[in-house]
């Protein structure tokens, strides 16, 4: 997580970024309030360039995320949000709108990606393609996933 007395992200370098750390498990998903979209040199095996992505806290960068990605889904797969294909009836294929958000870094000129600040950002595990969801933060007025309590029902 974000080190105190850490460098803001609006003072980082791309150079600053680059030499963050990875996260410490591949396999494992990561919670953070934004993400700065690194692009790299490195070609993936579809012929488009790899981007790394750094996570963020607070404008404080911890680690960085992926690298060997060719694309980033945005709400998972197919747009249906976390763990679509867990949720019950109608439910399963409505996404809470998060406020989706991408601006661009003055000193870095990366751009970085976050949802509205009732939602946190849940980033799936490192596979050649990227999920990232919005999850509610229900600390800052965030709703929880759909339910299917008022939505259509189909025939």
């Amino acid at each position: 997580m974000p080190v105190i007395g850490a460098k803001s992200i609006r003072d980082m370098t791309r150079k600053e970024f680059e030499e963050l750390p990875h996260r410490e498990s591949w396999d494992e998903e990561v919670e953070c309030n934004s993400l700065i979209l690194l692009p790299t040199r490195r070609l993936h095996d579809s012929g488009y360039r790899c981007i790394d992505m750094v996570a963020c806290q607070d404008d404080i960068a911890f680690c960085r995320v992926a690298g060997g990605s060719d694309v980033v889904n945005i709400e998972g797969i197919g747009g249906f949000g976390y763990r679509w294909a867990d949720r019950e009836g109608a439910s399963r294929f409505l996404v809470a709108p998060a406020g989706w958000s991408i601006d661009c870094l003055k000193k870095s000129g990366l751009l970085r990606i976050f949802p509205s600040v009732t939602h946190r950002i849940r980033v799936g595990l490192h596979l050649s393609n990227l999920e990232i969801w919005s999850i509610a933060d229900e600390r800052r007025g965030g709703n929880a996933a759909p339910s299917d309590e008022g939505s259509p029902r189909r025939p």
